[in-house]
Formats: C-alpha cells, sequence, structure tokens
C-alpha cells in the first residue's frame, strides 16, 4: 500500500514538536511524499501558536522540496455544543482542518454519550474536513453514530498511526472498530502519522497493518491516491 500524502503533522510552533517547517517539507520528499499537511494545534493547546499564525499562511510558498504544502489546523473542540477554539473567519482561510479532543481542554472520561454530542455538534460545521484520532479510550463515544454522520457530511475519519506506538495507548480496539465500521458504511477514511518531529512523517505502519488485518478497501483510503485526495478537498470547497 502506496500513501502519497500525510494531512496530521506539527511544528516546533505547537510548543510540543521538535522540527522545522522546512524540516518537515525536507523530510516529507526524502520519503517520497507528494503532499504535506501542516496542522498545528489550535491556540487554546497550552503552548501553541496565536492566532495570527493561522491568519498569515498567505506569506507561505504552495510547495517547498517537491511537496505540495497544504496548510491548516488541529483544531481542538472546547466545549459540548462542539465549539472550536479557532474564529470562523480562519477557519475558512484554511486547506484543512482537523477537529479533536485533548485532555488540557476537555475532560477526559465523560460519559460517551456527551463526547459524541460534542463531536456530532462540530461536525455540523462545514469547515470540518477530518476528525483526529476518535479512537482515543480516554474520549469513549458511540462510534457507529459518529462514522454515520461522517457519511452524511462528507468528513474523513483519522486513523492516527501516533495513537498505536506513543500516544493514546489503548486506542487500537476503538481504533479497529472505526475502521471496521468505515468499510461497513462506505466512510472514506486518511491515515495520518500526527508526526511531532519530523522523522515520524509518513510512517503509518500500525495502522497500515490494521488496514491489511480487516480488509480495507483501498477506494475508501483517500490519501492512496493524490486525484482522489485533491478531490475531496476540492468537494470541501479548498482551492488546492
Amino acid at each position: 500500500m502506496k500513501f502519497v500524502a500525510d494531512l496530521h503533522t506539527h511544528t516546533i510552533v505547537s510548543g510540543h514538536a521538535y522540527s522545522t517547517l522546512m524540516e518537515n517539507a525536507k523530510y516529507a520528499n526524502e520519503i517520497g511524499l507528494e503532499i504535506l499537511g501542516v496542522t498545528d494545534h489550535g491556540p487554546n493547546m497550552p503552548g501553541s501558536p496565536d492566532l495570527w499564525y493561522f491568519g498569515n499562511f498567505k506569506v507561505l510558498p504552495r510547495e517547498l522540496y517537491g511537496v505540495k504544502m497544504l496548510y491548516g489546523c488541529e483544531a481542538n473542540i472546547i466545549d459540548y455544543e462542539g465549539n472550536l477554539d479557532l474564529p470562523l473567519d480562519l477557519q475558512k482561510g484554511l486547506d484543512i482542518m482537523i477537529v479533536s479532543m485533548h485532555e488540557p481542554l476537555m475532560e477526559g472520561g465523560k460519559s460517551a454519550d456527551l463526547n459524541t454530542a460534542a463531536i456530532l455538534k462540530a461536525m455540523d460545521n462545514p469547515n470540518v474536513n477530518i476528525l483526529g484520532h476518535l479512537g482515543n479510550p480516554k474520549f469513549p463515544i458511540h462510534e457507529e453514530e459518529i462514522v454515520k454522520k461522517a457519511k452524511e457530511k462528507n468528513i474523513l475519519i483519522e486513523l492516527n498511526n501516533s495513537s498505536f506506538i506513543t500516544s493514546r495507548i489503548g486506542s487500537d480496539k476503538n481504533c479497529t472498530k472505526i475502521a471496521k465500521l468505515c468499510i461497513e458504511f462506505g466512510v472514506k477514511i486518511i491515515v495520518n502519522s500526527d508526526a511531532h518531529f519530523c522523522f515520524s512523517i509518513g510512517n503509518f505502519s500500525s495502522v497500515e497493518k490494521l488496514l491489511k488485518d480487516i480488509g480495507m478497501p483501498e477506494e475508501l483510503i483517500v490519501n492512496t491516491n493524490r486525484a482522489m485526495l485533491i478531490e475531496f478537498l476540492r468537494e470541501k470547497g479548498k482551492n488546492v
């Protein structure tokens, strides 16, 4: 299985990541990726960049080291109404927006009903493109409800390689359940690294094993095909 893109990566401006934008792009080129997404944490995450950072992407090149660059954000769901920590005007200017739940901003261990409601409400936001690391056991959810709404809203379900190896340990069973539901309902997914250091970019080894084990159809994995990924983003109104 060949992947052409990694759309969930962090740079030093996230505060707890360790590589620069240039280092990330250079490494993406070295491993043969065609598209790289830069998705630093939204401003409510401790150590994250100011709003100005997300409003100034216009100064950045659309290609670095031969890699097509997409500039976005991993926005934080900040309450059970599904609100995000990025203003609407900035959301609209992003190439990609991942939405996730993180412990510093949301109390882990709340009921699956509350967590699911928060995500479902966030999905009503037309600027949301990807649901980040849904398998986190610290935020239980009703997976089928979310997968079905992802189909309705044309939102990608992320399978996050970092959840298997360094972060959110214990996500594997939940991720397997989510992936199988995506097959059942024909929901498109994206495989991402969630890299916080450049050498982790494009490392999808754990998720790739899962996908092979459950027989995930390649036509549901948008970042195995450049044209399919670009088409998805254009369907979401992105000029990429």
